[in-house]
């Protein structure tokens, strides 16, 4: 009974967070970021703990 209550409460959870993902702001392609930024010239930003100050 534990087993498929947690399972079912899982699913459940996944499929509320999918649903959140889809009902919000459409994909833009055009504002998306590089999947792979090797040599393409954009910049990493963000928050990196190990950077060195400016």
């Amino acid at each position: 009974m534990t087993r498929k209550l947690t399972a079912g409460a899982a699913l459940a959870f996944i499929l509320g967070v999918i649903a959140l993902d889809v009902t919000g702001a459409p994909a833009n392609p055009y504002k998306a970021p590089a999947l792979l930024a090797l040599g393409s010239g954009a910049v990493a930003t963000g928050g990196f703990c190990g950077a060195l100050p400016k």
